[in-house]
């Protein structure tokens, strides 16, 4: 099935045209018929006052096509002019041009006015056909026309993520029937979708398509949903499904048709699908703005919209650039984003997304509407750098290194959370992802190639050997001393984390490996409680002189309670 709205001026045969077509009463929303090739379309039918203009927004946005009237005996008229306007601001390029009323007046002359305002839009050229929703005259001729349109219109993606705008509701007890324009992907019957702008979680029950029943239904169509516990539903609300929408109150967008955003009113409605959403607006360029929505809308790049200021009747079409924008805080930043937008099409890829924010989840990614692009730098499976970026990071890092290795000759390698936050990256694996020869990761630090190995490497690497068979069983003085684990070496070893160093009675100190009172807490758990001291060496395998040490650093960090008999 496809989907075509109508538009035109006021009384000028809209709705005549689907009744004839349809057979059917243009305030159902299922108004559809079969054309000759089998084919089914279905009508969107909009209001054509001076005042129903958001009206006329909310059912025509999400339609590819348009059925345009223009009567014969009246010709073109101040909301033919408007309908068109809106129509070259949403981007719809495919239709039919109707002279309506042809039994009423020559419709050669209305034709004629209508090609000339035609011809410096997006529907130049459109097939146009003279009828008479009276007499008959020239129906069959365009619903071949519509025919051949419905042939032309693109094919949608079944696979895509759905988003259905609401341009009907009403709601009886426990169940909300909903009526909209599904424009892509496919619905279900047990489905469950975000209710926006809330994100509430709501169940299809059941689905009607062209008069029946369906167990699924794919875009493009006209759809009746019931939905099961659905709360309060308005028009304007969109149906979509979770995790692969981006939520959000703020974009930048290019405008385009209308007047330059800095002559744009500061205040002013978004008609976007069928929501009508008002927004404060932010001139950054000529022809881009920053939006600050007054609800959550759930978008992708390249959506495209209408802003609207009833006051002024002045309208200006909107191509959503980043739903993700940056905080524009400092001098001069509305600027600097001026110029890097001016760049960017009005359907940025994935490509351009990842060039700005550098690194981002694939998920991100998606949510946003775009697709990893082939050059990117996967890391881990669930991350993507931009190539240039993480190129740049790189050598960040080198020069990190070698600075810190200058200014801490002892202890040389730089912590993995200190490069985190010095490289703004967002977790700590990316760190680990990005270090590469001559670069090298040890015991949580990133050395340079200049890097001399810490004195004390080799000495905790025969201490870990050691203790790979007792991990309680702490060395001696002496045996320290012959791995190298004394004085300003154990201290750096400490320091780097590479060692637990825990006092002992005297000048003695208990040296074990990082982790080792963590583990001994577990183990000392399974113990019948309370427990002595000579019980906790046994469980341990260690000596009665380890295992009170530990049980004091335990004490000491109020892991452990201690009772005297």
């Amino acid at each position: 099935m496809q989907v075509v709205t109508t538009a035109g001026h006021g009384g000028h045969g809209k709705s005549a045209l689907v009744r004839a077509l349809t057979g059917k009463d243009t305030e159902a929303p299922g108004a559809w018929t079969e054309l000759p090739s089998g084919r089914r379309v279905a009508f969107v039918d909009v209001p054509g006052g001076e005042r129903d203009v958001p009206a006329m927004l909310a059912g025509a946005a999400p339609a590819p096509a348009v059925l345009l009237s223009v009567a014969a005996d009246e010709g073109w008229m101040p909301q033919s002019q408007e309908h068109l306007d809106v129509l070259g601001a949403l981007g719809v390029r495919f239709g039919v041009l109707a002279v309506t009323r042809s039994d009423a007046a020559d419709p050669k002359l209305a034709l004629r006015q209508a090609r000339e305002r035609l011809a410096g839009s997006a529907l130049r050229g459109v097939e146009a056909v003279a009828v008479s929703a009276e007499t008959g005259a020239g129906m069959d001729e365009l619903a071949a026309a519509l025919d051949r349109l419905a042939g032309r219109l693109p094919v949608p993606d079944p696979d895509a993520p759905v988003r259905l705008w609401i341009d009907h509701a009403f709601t009886a007890g426990r169940q909300t029937v909903v009526t909209g324009t599904l424009t892509a992907g496919t619905v279900a019957v047990g489905d469950e979708l975000l209710l926006m702008p809330a994100a509430e979680r709501v169940r299809v029950r059941t689905i009607g398509c062209a008069g029946e029943p369906h167990e699924t239904v794919g875009g493009v169509s006209r759809v009746v949903l019931t939905l099961r516990d659905a709360g309060r539903v308005d028009v304007g609300m969109s149906l979509v499904a979770a995790g692969a929408w981006t939520h959000t109150t703020c974009v930048d967008v290019r405008t385009r048709f209308g007047e330059a955003s800095g002559r744009l009113a500061r205040r002013m409605t978004l008609h976007l699908g069928s929501a009508a959403v008002p927004v404060r607006l932010r001139p950054l360029g000529p022809d881009t703005a920053r939006l600050t929505l007054n609800s959550r809308l759930a978008l992708h790049l390249g959506d495209t919209g209408i802003l609207r200021d009833p006051e002024r009747r002045s309208i200006a079409g909107v191509s959503v650039l980043d739903v993700r924008p940056p905080t524009l805080v400092r001098r001069g930043a509305g600027a600097v984003r001026a110029r890097e937008l001016a760049s960017w099409p009005d359907r940025p890829d994935g490509a351009i997304v990842l060039r700005r924010h550098g690194v981002l989840r694939r998920a991100e990614l998606s949510v946003m509407g775009c697709a990893p692009p082939d050059d990117a730098v996967a890391l881990n499976g669930e991350w993507l750098a931009d190539p240039a970026h993480w190129e740049a990071l790189f050598e960040r890092l080198a020069e990190e290194t070698a600075v810190h290795a200058a200014e801490n000759p002892h202890a040389p390698g730089i912590p993995l959370e200190t490069v985190r936050l010095r490289l703004g990256l967002p977790a700590r694996q990316l760190v680990e992802a990005l270090v590469r020869p001559p670069l090298r990761v040890e015991t949580g630090r990133v050395y340079g190639p200049a890097d001399a190995q810490p004195v004390w490497t080799a000495a905790v690497k025969r201490l870990k050997a050691g203790l790979a068979d007792s991990p309680f069983d702490a060395p001696a003085i002496d045996r320290l001393a012959e791995l190298g684990l004394t004085g300003d070496a154990l201290a750096a070893a400490e320091r780097a984390g590479a060692v637990l160093r825990i006092a002992a009675d005297g000048d003695d100190e208990i040296v074990l490996l990082p982790g080792a009172d963590q583990e001994a807490l577990r183990v000392l758990s399974g113990l019948p409680q309370p427990f002595r001291p000579g019980q906790a060496a046994d469980a341990l395998g260690t000596s009665r002189r380890v295992a009170v040490a530990l049980l004091r650093h335990l004490d000491g960090l109020g892991l452990t309670e201690r009772r005297r008999s």
